[in-house]
């Protein structure tokens, strides 16, 4: 009986833009509730969930009301009196209730706060942190970080054509090292910025604004302040790419400004590969757009082996979009967005296809984030082996790493980092 939904309500709130967004609450026959907000991506693939927005000027036409009214209608008329532990079933409901693929009726934003708040109202129930109750008895682990230090394409203005210069710390004995190391490389990059007189703040995600007249000034700059951070470029600390080529797709092609370049699929697959061979590189995601399958696999051909190859716009979440590309012998790796699927059953099925596969999984967030902290748990309970939130400062993203060092502490002796286990098999081995 006190699991039991007994209430569904939703209000608009606002995310780190500025922007109104969706929280659902729901409460439970036992007194328990669980709430969940809806982040909002600002580089969004053709292929994945829809918020529904309402238009209009005010709010500059972001608004949310007719989302919100979705949670405190038809969906909360549909789940009062179901179980909150069978989320599938309440996330096909929503499926049904909506009718289209990508929740565009509805919205993508009215339904992933309603299935993440679900969760946590069982979580509640039980009286455990989500992360133990998604666990189910199971061994997880504490994530291996990506951690954003310049912020670049639709997150900066596009001062960068690549989206986010990312670090990585594999050999890191926990999180909590990972982060002290990924803070020293942070001061380092700011420092550099700051006495060349390019400091001029950070992007969305809250990685430093990036002021340089090349996409290769960008990762020298990144290398050289791992190597004043005092840490070594390579061994301690690796350098993770979010190409987002999907933004930089023009006419059949790729157009980098900064660069000054127009690309084939090709070209574009050997410039990467140029930087990965020149670069310590570990995690590079989206290097072609969301419908390029031949420039995909010509890149999982080309450096696949020695570098994690994630689809983000390419594979948006998706369990089919990950078999047909695995079919293809298409990336190695899948970004779990959760409202980039609409439904928290829908993108633990994407992971979980990937897992089948052999490949690596990477939960999270979206360039508009609020303090909601689920994707540090769904990183820890599914065991996904990695997470990705953006940079390290910025309360939205300190608050989801600030929740990992909670639940390493929660684990105690148990905890153990994932670092290069997290990486597909022959990526861990080639660097390892």
């Amino acid at each position: 009986m006190k699991h039991t939904i007994t209430a569904v309500r939703a209000r608009q709130l606002w995310d780190s833009r500025g922007r109104p967004t969706v929280e659902a609450e729901i409460e439970l026959a036992g007194g328990s509730i669980g709430r969940a907000m809806a982040p909002a991506g600002a580089s969004r693939g053709a292929h994945e969930a829809i918020d529904l927005r309402d238009g209009g000027e005010a709010f500059g036409g972001y608004g949310v009301a007719r989302a919100t009214a979705a949670v405190n209608g038809a969906i909360a008329k549909a789940l009062v009196g179901r179980d909150v532990r069978d989320q599938a079933g309440l996330d096909a409901v929503l499926e049904q209730l909506d009718g289209t693929p990508a929740f565009a009726r509805l919205g993508a934003n009215a339904a992933v706060s309603t299935s993440l708040a679900a969760v946590h109202a069982a979580a509640a129930a039980e009286g455990m942190p989500l992360w133990r109750y998604l666990a189910d008895g199971r061994k997880v682990r504490v994530p291996l970080p990506e951690i954003q230090i310049f912020g670049g394409g639709a997150h900066a203005g596009r001062r960068t054509d690549v989206q986010d210069f990312m670090v990585m710390c594999p050999r890191a004995p926990t999180v909590r090292r990972a982060f002290e190391i990924t803070a020293d490389v942070y001061r380092a990059a700011g420092a550099i910025m700051e006495e060349s007189g390019r400091l001029a703040g950070v992007a969305d995600e809250g990685g430093w604004w990036p002021l340089f007249t090349s996409n290769e000034e960008a990762l020298e700059t990144l290398a050289h302040a791992i190597d004043r951070s005092g840490h070594k470029a390579g061994h301690d600390v690796f350098i993770s790419l979010d190409v987002a080529a999907n933004e930089l797709s023009h006419d059949g092609g790729y157009r980098l400004p900064l660069d000054g370049a127009e690309l084939t699929s090709e070209q574009i697959v050997d410039r990467v590969a140029v930087w990965t061979a020149k670069y310590p590189i570990l995690s590079i995601e989206d290097p072609v757009s969301q419908d390029d399958m031949a420039g995909m696999a010509l890149a999982t051909e080309r450096f696949g082996g020695t570098v994690q190859l994630i689809g983000d716009d390419f594979l948006v979440t998706n369990a089919e979009r990950v078999r047909r590309a695995a079919e293809n012998r298409a990336c190695n790796a899948v970004l779990v967005k959760v409202n980039q699927a609409g439904t928290v059953s829908r993108a633990k099925a994407a992971l979980d296809a990937a897992r089948e596969l052999g490949w690596s999984a990477i939960v999270s967030a979206r360039s508009g984030e609020t303090e909601d902290v689920s994707i540090s748990h769904l990183s820890v309970g599914w065991d996904a082996g990695q997470l990705k939130v953006g940079s390290f400062t910025r309360s939205e993203r300190m608050a989801k790493w600030n929740e990992l060092l909670r639940i390493e502490e929660q684990m105690g002796s148990d905890a153990e980092y994932a670092g290069f286990g997290a990486l597909p098999a022959s990526v861990a081995a080639a660097h390892a």
